[in-house]
């Protein structure tokens, strides 16, 4: 008899439990034993993955979903040594490797995707290698649920299936996509209950609607909150609602998530807080100190220093004292290294952490004199200018706007910036939307558009070393400035210092701009320059030491598919250097928003602009002052920050488009520099550049004057304090 009272008609019976059997899986001690993330707060809301049931992740791309079915499967193989299935719909196995190896080592997912691996790193990959037979990898084309449900039956000890990932926008490519995701959601969750093992897809929207649709046991929503630090995960079960919530900080950098939460993990968690067992005191208060560093809330340490500081979090949370024992040496140097840190509570904070480890490297020094130094020597920090430096071109963390900006310039004014970018605008006869509305601003492709879209570089040759030091301006003002020193190895010199004028301005020029909203279209075989906006990338793999890379900081915050954002002026630029030879391969774009695309929108701005500097810059003190800071305004107002500041605009895809612009071009003449065999030392932010000119003679791909797109050229020898602004 089967369990309806019939006859077996050949089918297998059903497995039916009595009400003891369910109370002794109940009452047993301890967790249910499941899976779990490796991120304490999380399984304390979650209870771990249960058995059985189909757990969705949702987000929206670039929040970080596919980085938790990673830390399941890490946590799970790597600590728990347990066998998963990792069904990769989006990402290949090359994605994968590489985001574990920067997710235990703390190196940066960028430069892993380009093939650069430290010593460390290499070793870990090797060590993983040794492992990794417990996660195997299927990420086969036209991958669909049923070759899932396939699959897993034939693997023995199989603990956790993880599906990466559902994508909500139909693709041809992916049977895993569109409207197709509600019978895979059926597949894969019978197959959760058919093998009593966790079945975790995730899925990249937050819809509410899909998520009904999907219909899973439990969903985890991640949101992105106001501090940039916290993602807020949502615990929801399909019979109860909410049912809890945690916090996480994300650290796409690395590829992984840490507790956002003061948790106290069990031995062997992977990306969780310092272990009390392992480890001196100092070694738990440089970790605890470091974190804001390596989880990417808080900018300001070279690359080399921050993945030292993250292998040291890594080493101490997963109680590797070997690994404490290699990185004891390379702290000390760093320590002892002079590293520039913010003058601001966090910084502070690390430079006290670090102080018994200088004490130590001194110590080793007096007995081993030929010690060497640091690896991680400091980079060039962030430009920011003294507060009463106004320059055509700048940019701070805020957007530097006050109640009253917004309105329009007195009459007889002597540059109406805001005016007159308010009529360019209005006479198009594209009709454009210069405010998208209040309530439109949390969805589509808004949320998308960050300020890390600018594409600015923040470079120093391998070959030279930048350090921020105190100076004092003639004023008396105590401010800080860089110093670029190099190696012998350049012979005789002095360094050309570039500083372009009114890079922003002369961007509106021609910017490619959709003056309309941007509409979803998707993935693109290729670029169409009729369209303008926004486009997901791989980031290309660019080889040459000599240049920074193409999409300068842009690369430093890719999400967790080692995917990025840019705007049409990159992708413009990248096509360019296709067709030159210089990249292989144009990148996939693997989702996009655009509209028609116009590069007059801002011109009668550019030239109205250009023509007030000519006459101003000859008059200089307060009319020119005065022409910067109006001019300075208007930009910003494009797209103020703050939602109470009132502006005529508020288009992110502009403001952006054109700062990325201003890149391109700052980027682009310094490469035709580098191909007539100049040598490049710095490229910062969209006007500064530095060259090492061995006869005293600036780059002839530079136009020395006053205009826009002009630069002027200073030369100061190797050491001296590189001046800003009105030093």
């Amino acid at each position: 008899m089967n369990s309806q009272g019939n006859k077996d008609r050949g089918s297998t019976p059903r497995r039916l439990a009595t009400l003891g059997d369910a109370i002794g899986s109940v009452l047993t001690d301890g967790s249910v034993g499941g899976p779990t993330f490796g991120l304490p707060g999380l399984d304390a809301a979650t209870g771990g993955l249960q058995r059985g049931r189909l757990t969705l992740v949702a987000a929206r791309p670039s929040v970080g979903g596919s980085l938790l079915g990673l830390a399941a499967a890490r946590k799970t193989a790597l600590v728990d040594h347990d066998m998963v299935l990792y069904a990769a719909s989006g990402p290949n196995r090359d994605d994968i490797f590489r985001r574990i190896i920067s997710a235990e080592t703390g190196g940066e997912y960028a430069r892993l995707k380009q093939g650069r691996l430290t010593e460390h790193e290499q070793k870990v990959a090797h060590q993983l290698v040794q492992a990794g037979d417990l996660l195997m990898i299927d990420d086969g084309s036209d991958l669909t649920a049923e070759d899932i449900r396939e699959t897993a039956p034939h693997m023995e000890g199989l603990a956790l299936v993880v599906v990466d990932r559902l994508q909500a926008a139909h693709s041809a490519r992916l049977p895993l996509s569109g409207d197709r995701l509600p019978d895979a959601s059926q597949v894969l969750a019978t197959l959760a209950r058919t093998l009593h093992v966790p079945v975790l897809a995730i899925v990249d929207s937050d819809d509410p609607a899909l998520l009904g649709l999907l219909d899973a046991d439990v969903t985890l929503t991640l949101t992105p909150t106001e501090d940039p630090a916290r993602v807020q995960v949502t615990v929801a079960e399909r019979d109860f609602g909410t049912i809890g919530s945690a916090y996480l900080q994300p650290d796409l950098i690395h590829a992984r998530f840490l507790d956002a939460e003061p948790a106290t993990p069990s031995a062997g968690t992977a990306g969780g807080a310092a272990s009390d067992t392992v480890g001196s005191d100092s070694d738990r208060e440089l970790a605890d100190a470091a974190l804001p560093f390596t989880s990417g809330a808080v900018q300001g340490l070279p690359a080399e220093a921050t993945r030292l500081l993250a292998a040291l979090r890594t080493a101490l949370a997963d109680g590797r004292t070997r690994d404490l024992d290699d990185l004891r040496e390379p702290l000390q140097a760093l320590a002892g290294a002079g590293l520039q840190l913010p003058d601001h509570p966090e910084g502070r904070r690390l430079a006290a952490a670090l102080r018994p480890y200088n004490t130590a490297a001194s110590a080793g020094t007096a007995e081993n004199p030929s010690q060497p130094p640091a690896a991680g020597a400091p980079a060039p920090a962030d430009r920011r200018q003294a507060q009463d430096d106004v320059t055509e071109d700048e940019e701070d963390a805020e957007d530097g706007l006050k109640p009253g900006d917004e309105e329009d310039e007195p009459e007889g004014h002597v540059f109406p910036a805001l005016k007159i970018l308010k009529d360019a605008v209005g006479r198009s006869k594209m009709h454009p939307i210069p405010v998208i509305r209040a309530e439109d601003r949390d969805s589509g492709p808004w949320p998308l558009i960050s300020e890390d879209m600018d594409g600015e570089p923040r470079w120093v040759h391998p070959d030279a070393t930048a350090t921020r030091v105190p100076h004092i301006r003639a004023n008396g003002k105590r401010v800080r400035r860089d110093q670029l020193d190099v190696s012998d190895a350049f012979g005789e010199g002095v360094l050309c210092l570039i500083d372009r004028n009114g890079s922003y301005p002369s961007a509106c020029s021609a910017v490619p701009l959709a003056p309309n909203k941007l509409l979803h279209t998707g993935p693109l075989e290729a670029y169409d320059k009729a369209g303008a906006g926004i486009y997901l990338i791989d980031i290309p793999e660019w080889t040459r030491t000599d240049m920074p890379h193409p999409l300068g900081r842009i690369i430093d915050r890719p999400d967790d598919q080692g995917r990025v954002w840019v705007t049409t002026p990159h992708i413009k630029q990248l096509a360019k250097l296709v067709r030159e030879g210089h990249l292989a391969a144009a990148p996939a774009i693997h989702d996009s928003w655009t509209g028609k695309a116009n590069e007059s929108l801002f011109k009668p701005f550019y030239e109205a602009t250009r023509k007030a500097r000519t006459e101003l810059v000859q008059v200089g003190g307060d009319p020119y002052k005065a022409y910067k800071t109006r001019l300075s305004i208007a930009l910003r107002l494009l797209w103020p920050k703050r939602t109470e500041q009132r502006s005529p605009f508020w288009r992110p895809d502009w403001r952006m488009s054109m700062v990325a612009e201003a890149s391109v071009r700052h980027w682009s003449v310094a490469f035709r520099a580098v191909q007539q065999g100049h040598q490049l030392l710095a490229l910062r932010n969209v006007d500064a550049a530095v060259f090492w000119s061995p006869d005293g003679t600036a780059p002839d791909t530079y136009r020395i004057g006053t205009g826009f797109g002009e630069v002027k050229a200073k030369f100061i020898q190797p050491g001296e304090i590189i001046p800003e602004g009105d030093d």
